[in-house]
């Protein structure tokens, strides 16, 4: 780029002190200056541009080498899945021919004891809530400042109103 020194700087403001005069030359200058500034944040601008776009192609690029390294994963994953399966069913082919020598309801009555498990039934549990807030005691729930007894909106307002000062004590 252009090497200005201090001595290069101090030239050129004495040939513009002498050229444009010392009536305008502020004016010029701040014109100057706006319209440096204006051409930074313009290179500033198309610099970040570019580096942003240079960003999304890397996303790109990576996307789509996760995309193809999940597509990988899932075929080894399905290939794995019907070896897994020929397996079972060449393992199992015994069993479904042992099963009709013994008769049919013993092999599957047996199975299904042992191959998959009974889960037990839901039952509600029946828990009234009232019997269980009376198990608290009465002295956490003072300590807890849990209320114990109710009061109206009115009742309340009343015990927390301000006493006047001119009532007699």
């Amino acid at each position: 780029m252009i090497d200005l020194g201090i001595s290069k700087l101090a030239l050129i403001g004495v040939v513009a002190l002498i050229v444009i005069g010392p009536e305008k030359l502020p004016r010029v200058a701040r014109t100057v200056g706006a319209l440096l500034g204006k051409a930074q944040r313009y290179v500033a601008d198309v610099k970040a541009e570019v580096n942003r776009s240079m960003e999304l192609e890397e996303l790109k690029k990576m996307k789509e080498s996760v995309e193809s390294a999940a597509r990988d994963v899932q075929t080894s994953v399905q290939s794995t899945a019907t070896d897994f399966e020929k397996s079972w069913s060449e393992a199992t082919a015994g069993l479904d021919g042992a099963g009709s020598a013994y008769g049919q309801d013993d092999t599957s009555a047996a199975l299904g004891s042992i191959g998959s498990p009974a889960y037990p039934t839901y039952r509600h549990p029946k828990k009234n809530w009232r019997v269980k807030q009376k198990a608290v005691p009465q002295w956490y729930k003072a300590r807890t400042g849990v209320r114990t007894r109710t009061q109206s909106g009115a009742a309340r307002v009343a015990r927390f109103r301000p006493r006047s000062l001119s009532a007699p004590r």
